[in-house]
């Protein structure tokens, strides 16, 4: 009997722990946050990088796990090989153990071959094992690894014929362009059947990309260091790094000749038979539905694994390669399989069947990886079809046209309007022989990116001036040699003695500009916060003193532009008197920051001197604010977890929002604890430190937090609330900084938290699958809201005391103060509860009044009915409202069936009059109806109304017209 996945994976751990003295270390998140360098975790290693930098230490020198890796993008992408092979995943399992400056390579070979051959561990037959050795590269000036070499024939029994040498590609590992890298030796195995293997030995198809010789295990042996000049040293420490294709390894030990044939898929599979309504897989290679089943069991896995670990599918970066992966499931599902609607959500149990006791992380919430899938699948549907749909046409022009390619244009159209990625295109292609035009389709992306780029000034979404300079600007610019602003001020709120460098009026540039037009000035310098990362730009003045005498440049429309021209007459003349600038935004293209406003008095001039002042009333809750936000963000992780991701920020004067990726709500206590760390921050009044630090060195600080994606300057402005950032350098590996906020930022700030005053969490909400949105307050913001929910809740208290008559009064007050003031959340929830209570109680006094006055009603009714038997009866109903006259009018033609009746009920207060008529049929022969008859009365009244011949409504809006109309 074979041993089961999971066998072989705790048996490859067990004989490193158990038996060579290796610390079982569970596999990190494939979602690398705190390395901005990888999309994916991709390897092994990569949870042990600062190790072998030697920027980390581990309190253990041998390791041992199964690291979840995803290789669908970047570097290593293999997702277009998916289904059309047996051995190819998005998510795989790497079976790994690590020496850190212990053991080395003869231990590594000898283990190896010991746990693969010998019967009493995994017992392969070692004349199918193959060994590769690294042969020496010249340009590096490194050997042939003979020692390698001759380990393999000391301390195993291989075949020395089974073990050959290869150059740097295959036998020689680097974890990037600089850094410790070494020799590897990768071992492979031979699965083909005994025939197969006669014809053509194994040592011929090492290294072939044949599917019957795969490796299955790669030794790297880390013994040099890599420097800027690609030259190579020795480490002084030399490390073991091994992987081994966990998935790859099963097959061979269950017998199999595909990675999908083990019992690792089979619950999948059986998922997506039931789900899909198809035949049973059938392990086929040109079987479309098979390769179907290949694909959705592989991109489930992958998503499944990514979404727990806290990716999200998107439009950038990893999310884009999640987004890609589920569209090109969901498409062959839905065109191979004839599936109608989302079906990956359904098949998320079956790999946590599958993978759960691995990796326990699956088991915590499977409910909500499967309602970010399901979102994500009916978006892409909605386009899903009409795109096919589009792609079969696009693809029978070409033929008809005696062309194998898919036009630039019909892939454009594909892409902008339909959503399907450039490479599922292709892959459709691909699967009729067809090919597509790339290098046209790029043109055209580059043409809408051009048309997308905001050239100059336009009006934007919500009717305001946007400025922006055009490259052809930024490069007049730089003609003339006017130097891009020097902003080094902005972190400063003291007034700056400028020079007007260029005005920009959204087309060209002026010499000379008067009030009324929205420009945007340039200056030598700034001190001016301008619009990035989430902050909004400075508002303030610029203030002329005196006018420069002549102007510095001069516009021509084709902006061809002269340095140092005069202009002549009164164009040129000097001017006199103040001049102020309002700046009501500030935002920076190609270095030049753009002051954006308009001139309120006097006129401006290129070359005019003097001082550009902010408005420090809206700059100071912007500090606070921003300042909360990083608060914020180390609460949120500090109490939800640290897959907590920002994945989006507003600081502005009079709020911060803050978004970030988690699966559900956040509950009333989390809130609470969250506001409550933060104010708890801003009571203990924590400097904050600010410093630009060499981005290696800042990368190396614990805990430091940055947004995944950006690119940081180097070096990086590291902001630090609590601890100056001498401290965090110098010890940049103490855990203990992950109890501060320690973020990479180029804000403004405050200069300790307790400027902020308070923190007021106001909203949480969704924002998108998996993403959520804080709204908060600092500052008198704040406090005022805490005030106002104070007095909202003595308010609430005190009408808990009321009689019956004044509280349903004073509940519908409170309710609406409820809607319209800014108080915490949690106040709002705790304030809502109460309400709750006090409606229960008005509605119970509305409930008695209402039968109450329902009683009086059907008494007045059932007297009318009984005293008047006149064909026509019309009267009014005191202390009705619309529904119980109408129970009146029930009574009164129950009682009176051939009797015509019209009833009135009014109320001074509410200046409101209420009509309801019936008219038996007899009098509806006869020329009445109830829809005319109840029209002549609400004229009477001040209103309207109408309805059928036998029964009509109708209202005004003058009770005392009552007695008239009746």
């Amino acid at each position: 009997m074979p041993p089961t996945a999971a066998e072989i994976r705790q048996q490859f751990i067990d004989y490193f722990a158990e038996k060579h003295g290796h610390m079982f270390v569970p596999s990190s998140k494939v979602v690398p946050f705190d390395d901005p360098t990888l999309l994916f975790t991709n390897a092994g290693m990569n949870q042990f990088k600062d190790v072998f930098l030697a920027t980390g230490k581990r309190n253990y020198n041998r390791a041992v796990n199964s690291q979840k890796c995803i290789r669908a993008g970047g570097k290593h992408n293999d997702l277009e090989d998916v289904g059309l092979d047996t051995f190819h995943h998005t998510f795989f399992e790497m079976l790994g153990n690590w020496s850190f400056g212990d053991y080395f390579k003869a231990e590594a070979i000898e283990w190896a071959w010991d746990l693969l051959t010998n019967p009493r561990n995994w017992g392969l037959e070692k004349d199918r094992l193959y060994a590769t050795v690294f042969a020496g590269d010249e340009a590096d000036g490194v050997q042939a690894d003979t020692e390698a070499e001759e380990l393999w024939k000391k301390v195993t029994d291989i075949n020395h014929s089974n073990l050959s040498r290869w150059d740097k590609k295959d036998n020689f590992w680097e974890m990037g362009e600089t850094g410790p890298c070494g020799p590897c030796s990768e071992i492979h195995y031979d699965c083909r059947s005994d025939e197969e293997r006669a014809k053509v030995p194994g040592a011929d198809l090492v290294n072939r990309n044949h599917p019957g010789v795969i490796e299955i295990w790669n030794l790297v042996f880390i013994q040099f260091n890599r420097g800027d000049d690609r030259s190579l040293t020795p480490l002084p420490a030399k490390h073991v790094d091994t992987g081994m294709g966990f998935e790859r390894v099963v097959r061979i030990l269950q017998g199999k000749t595909s990675n999908y044939d083990t019992d690792l898929w089979l619950p999948i599979f059986k998922a997506i038979q039931w789900h899909t309504k198809s035949d049973p897989y059938g392990g086929k290679l040109d079987d479309p539905i098979d390769i179907a089943y290949r694909v959705l069991a592989d991109h489930v896995r992958c998503l499944t694994i990514a979404i727990t670990d806290g990716a999200r599918p998107g439009n950038e970066g990893r999310s884009y390669v999640l987004r890609r992966i589920l569209r090109r499931a969901l498409r062959i599902a839905h065109q191979t399989m004839s599936v109608e609607g989302p079906v990956l959500f359904e098949l998320v149990p079956s790999v946590v069947e599958s993978l759960g006791e691995a990796f326990p992380s699956l088991k915590k919430n499977p409910d909500e990886v499967a309602k970010i899938i399901k979102s994500e699948e009916e978006a892409f549907l909605k386009t899903l079809d009409r795109g096919i749909e589009l792609f079969d046409a696009a693809a029978q022009r070409a033929i008809a046209q005696r062309s194998t390619n898919i036009t630039a244009e019909d892939s454009f159209k594909l892409h902008d309007t339909y959503g399907f990625p450039i490479d599922l295109t292709q892959v459709m292609a691909e699967e009729r022989g067809m090919a597509v035009d790339l290098e046209g389709f790029e043109e055209l992306m580059e043409q809408a990116r051009r048309k997308s780029r905001k050239t100059g000034g336009h009006v934007g979404e919500s009717g305001e001036i946007v400025m922006d300079l055009p490259p052809d600007a930024i490069a007049s610019l730089q003609k003339m040699g006017i130097k891009p602003t020097i902003d080094e001020d902005k972190y400063l709120a003291r007034p700056l003695s400028v020079k007007v460098q260029a005005i920009w009026n959204g087309d060209d540039f002026d010499n000379t500009v008067g009030i009324g037009r929205t420009l945007a000035v340039i200056t030598n310098r700034t001190n001016f916060y301008t619009e990035q990362g989430g902050q909004v730009g400075d508002q303030g003045m610029l203030y002329i003193d005196s006018v420069a005498g002549s102007v510095g440049m001069r516009t021509v429309r084709d902006h061809s532009f002269i340095s140092g021209s005069h202009l002549s007459g009164d164009e040129g003349s000097s001017m006199q008197g103040a001049v102020r600038f309002k700046i009501e935004d500030v935002k920076t293209s190609g270095g030049y920051v753009l002051h954006i406003g308009q001139v309120i008095e006097g006129m401006l001039n290129v070359g005019d001197r003097g001082s550009l002042k902010i408005d420090r009333d809206r700059r100071t809750p912007i500090l606070a604010n921003h300042t909360a936000t990083h608060l914020l963000n180390h609460a949120l992780r500090t109490v939800l977890g640290e897959e907590i991701n920002q994945k989006g920020s507003l600081v502005a004067p009079d709020r911060l929002r803050f978004d970030f990726s988690h699966p559900r709500p956040m509950t009333m206590p989390e809130i609470a604890k969250v506001e409550q760390m933060v104010n708890e921050a801003i009571n203990h009044s924590l400097r904050i430190h600010a410093e630009t630090v060499p981005l290696k060195l800042a990368e190396k600080i614990h805990g430091v937090r940055a947004v995944f994606g950006e690119q940081y300057p180097d070096p990086v402005r590291v902001v630090s609330i609590g601890k100056p950032i001498r401290n965090l350098i110098s010890m940049s590996r103490n855990p203990e900084w992950k109890n501060y906020s320690i973020e990479f930022c180029g804000g403004t700030h405050l200069h300790a938290t307790a400027e902020a005053m308070a923190f007021v969490i106001v909203q949480e909400q969704a924002l998108a699958a998996g993403i959520r949105r804080v709204t908060a307050l600092t500052g008198p913001a704040a406090l005022a809201a805490r005030e106002a929910g104070a007095e909202l809740e003595s308010r609430i208290i005190r009408a808990s005391e009321m009689d019956d008559q004044t509280l349903p009064e004073e509940c519908n007050d409170i309710a609406k103060l409820m809607d319209q003031l800014t108080i915490s959340a949690t106040t709002r929830h705790k304030l809502t509860g109460l309400c709750e209570e006090l409606k229960e109680s008005a509605k119970a006094i509305r409930k008695q009044e209402n039968a109450e006055s329902r009683e009086m009603v059907v008494e007045q009714a059932r007297m009318l009915a009984e005293n008047n038997q006149d064909p026509v009866i019309v009267h009014e109903v005191l202390g009705a409202d619309k529904e119980t006259l109408l129970v009146a009018m029930d009574i009164i033609r129950a009682k009176c069936p051939q009797s015509a009746a019209m009833l009135f009920t009014s109320s001074e207060v509410e200046s409101k009059v209420v009509i309801v008529a019936g008219v038996p049929e007899i009098l509806i022969s006869k020329g009445l109806k109830a829809g005319d008859w109840v029209q002549q009365a609400a004229q009477i009244c001040g209103g309207g109304g109408g309805g059928r011949p036998d029964m009509a409504q109708a209202g005004g809006k003058n009770p005392d017209k009552v007695d008239e109309a009746i």
